[in-house]
């Protein structure tokens, strides 16, 4: 018996996107098999019958609904019906480049969901899709508005999939990120204290929910609110070394170049 195919690859996105976001493709009704290249998928129906098959799962179509598809997950469409919606691709890539770093622990909460019901009383969630849909396709799409309409439609998602099993059953992972949001120190140690674990333990729960280091994470945090406060406020470079709590502005210089390929003054310019 010869060996079997190989799961199909998709690749929605270009190379040089980071968010798409569009239309549900009417043509896409019926699907083979695919994963997809690196990237999360989600999918919202507004109108629509038929099947969503995901990792030998049947669920239903039946809008107002969303789903998830996370990478590395076979899945395909078997929609009988026209359907109407929107669909929002995400790279790893785009959550690198954010300045408003809630937005990955709103997508952390929803890691492990593939499929949210909406309520048919929401006019509030389809005009949330179309907005960022047209915001989207501006010639020049503003950045702030974008990620300000991603994060009403994960708060929108997190409150239908019931917010308090989330608050109730944090994952350490997830309490990680909550902390990293709420106070900033360049210091593994002082988030495992705080959470009452080992730096140890810290770094193995990141590699395995984050595929990162936690110093890598802290990092990325870290470097967003320096891109955030060189570009939103007047403060000078070693103003924003000190609230940061780095010791003098050449270590504040380093550690922001190590990460960007960039000084603190060179992004400022080319931010303008």
């Amino acid at each position: 018996m010869s060996a079997p195919e190989n799961i199909v690859i998709k690749n929605k996105i270009s190379s040089h996107e980071f968010l798409k976001v569009e239309p549900f493709d009417v043509s896409k009704r019926y699907t083979k098999p695919h994963k997809h290249n690196k990237y999360l998928e989600l999918v919202f129906f507004t109108q629509g019958s038929g099947q969503h098959y995901l990792d030998l799962k049947a669920f239903e179509i039946k809008p107002p609904v969303t789903f998830l598809i996370h990478k590395d997950q076979v899945h395909h469409w078997n929609i009988n019906t026209i359907p109407e919606g929107y669909v929002i691709i995400i790279k790893q890539s785009f959550l690198e480049h954010i300045l408003d770093t809630s937005i990955q622990v709103d997508l952390n909460k929803l890691k492990d969901l593939e499929k949210i019901d909406i309520s048919n009383n929401d006019n509030v969630l389809p005009l949330l899709f179309k907005a960022l849909c047209l915001e989207m396709k501006q010639n020049k799409a503003n950045t702030e508005v974008i990620e300000s309409t991603l994060k009403a439609i994960l708060a929108k998602l997190i409150y239908y999939a019931n917010h308090k099993t989330f608050t109730n059953n944090q994952g350490l992972e997830q309490q990680f990120l909550q902390l990293l949001t709420a106070t900033l120190k360049n210091s593994v140690n002082y988030y495992a204290k705080k959470l009452n674990t080992s730096p140890q333990n810290l770094n193995a729960v990141c590699k395995k929910a984050f595929e990162k280091s936690a110093s890598d994470i802290i990092a990325e945090f870290i470097t967003k609110e320096i891109k955030r406060q060189l570009v939103y406020t007047s403060k000078n470079v070693s103003d924003i070394a000190f609230d940061l709590g780095f010791n003098d502005t050449s270590n504040f210089t380093k550690f922001f170049k190590r990460h960007t390929n960039l000084t603190p003054l060179q992004f400022k310019k080319e931010s303008f």
